[in-house]
């Protein structure tokens, strides 16, 4: 295996363990509203802030398990070798990071730290898969 497909394994993997903690973290939340998250370090820079938003779930489920999806997904052609496809998975994925850190910073006004590292894993992983190409 390659130094490039090894590295988008290692994305994929760091997205999937960064998308079960925030899951973890919005399945803490519910439980629990006065629990606070290590991601949770100000006022502006705060997890739970954009996790517990209306932002935080699509369709009743919370974004962090798609992303679990997507990131074993890509884990999966990642390993399989099969860049192209991940190119195409990862391009709307980026699309969507870039309106989620739009609502994140400008509309919510916090920083979320967990977000901003799917995002950049988001990026990393289209940026890879292209040069694979």
């Amino acid at each position: 295996m390659d130094a490039p497909t090894i590295s988008l394994i290692i994305l994929s993997a760091l997205g999937m363990l960064i998308s079960l903690y925030a899951f973890r973290v919005k399945q803490k939340l519910a439980k629990d509203k006065g629990y606070k998250p290590v991601c949770d370090i100000s006022e502006k820079i705060s997890c739970t802030k954009a996790l517990d938003s209306g932002h935080g779930a699509l369709f009743i489920l919370p974004n962090s398990l798609y992303g679990l999806a997507f990131y074993a997904l890509a884990l999966a052609l990642a390993w399989l070798g099969q860049t192209g496809a991940l190119f195409a998975l990862s391009a709307p994925a980026v699309l969507g990071s870039v309106y989620l850190a739009y609502v994140s910073f400008f509309r919510l006004r916090v920083a979320c730290p967990l977000c901003t590292i799917i995002y950049a894993l988001n990026i990393a992983l289209l940026v890879m898969s292209a040069y694979m190409l």
